[in-house]
């Protein structure tokens, strides 16, 4: 009898043993499974936050107040009439990229196109066209402001209206090949706009790269004289006010 009784107890201790490991073992699988789960929220959260850093500073870098920025005085204000195909009056919040154009109508002044651009809100008939463009570049190197900055422009795309700012250059003939006036104010007037609107000569594109048009015509045919105009408006964007 008194070995069955050590018996049973020394099976009841081997039982009480092989419970403890197990509540142990237990308690050891489910701290690793919350360690593991905290290192996971943990590498998330600096991911997370990681990324809200990186956006903010992307928008402080480039927020400008556009409604705050004063054009130069070189820069004549010609405002179209507000109307649906040439000044909608739609509010930018921002401005990504600045498009050079070419107007593809020689010999025409900045003025000339400029009354063209206008002239859209008079259309009657079944198919109407929509263009416009904040700004336009004449062959005596005057510089028409057409749009406010702060508004959308029919210039380019549907998707790059909404963030772009446009400048419409005249030319004297078919080449689309800016004179040295037009050249000169177009450098000036691009490298004034990337230093008020937080961009580099880097944000400055041709229609062409945005829809594959022929435009501007010459800078499309000669990419090393758009390059050569890149490098000008770098130069000029350094240079004091």
């Amino acid at each position: 009898m008194k070995n069955q009784a050590k018996e049973s107890q020394d099976d009841l201790e081997r039982r009480r043993r092989a419970r403890d490991r197990r509540q142990k073992q237990k308690k050891k699988q489910e701290r690793k499974r919350l360690l593991y789960i905290g290192a996971r929220i943990l590498v998330l959260t600096i991911v997370l936050a990681g990324i809200l850093w990186a956006m903010s500073q992307l928008f402080a870098r480039n927020y400008v107040d556009l409604k705050g920025i004063r054009m130069p005085e070189w820069v004549e204000q010609d405002f179209l009439d507000p109307n649906p195909y040439s000044r909608p009056g739609t509010e930018m919040k921002r401005v990504n990229e600045i498009v050079i154009h070419y107007v593809a109508n020689p010999g025409t002044t900045a003025k000339q196109n400029m009354n063209y651009f206008n002239s859209l809100k008079d259309q009657t008939g079944i198919r109407k066209i929509s263009a416009s463009s904040h700004f336009i570049i004449g062959l005596d190197g005057e510089v028409l402001q057409g749009i406010p900055i702060y508004e959308m422009a029919y210039s380019t795309s549907k998707e790059k209206n909404v963030d772009t700012v446009s400048i419409e250059c005249c030319h004297p003939d078919e080449t689309g090949k800016f004179n040295d006036a037009t050249y000169d104010s177009l450098v000036k007037l691009t490298a004034w706009l990337c230093k008020n609107l937080g961009l580099t000569e880097k944000d400055v594109i041709r229609h062409y790269d945005a829809t594959g048009k022929d435009c501007p015509r010459y800078f499309v045919a000669h990419e090393d004289e758009w390059e050569r105009f890149l490098k000008d408006v770098k130069k000029a964007r350094k240079l004091p006010d």
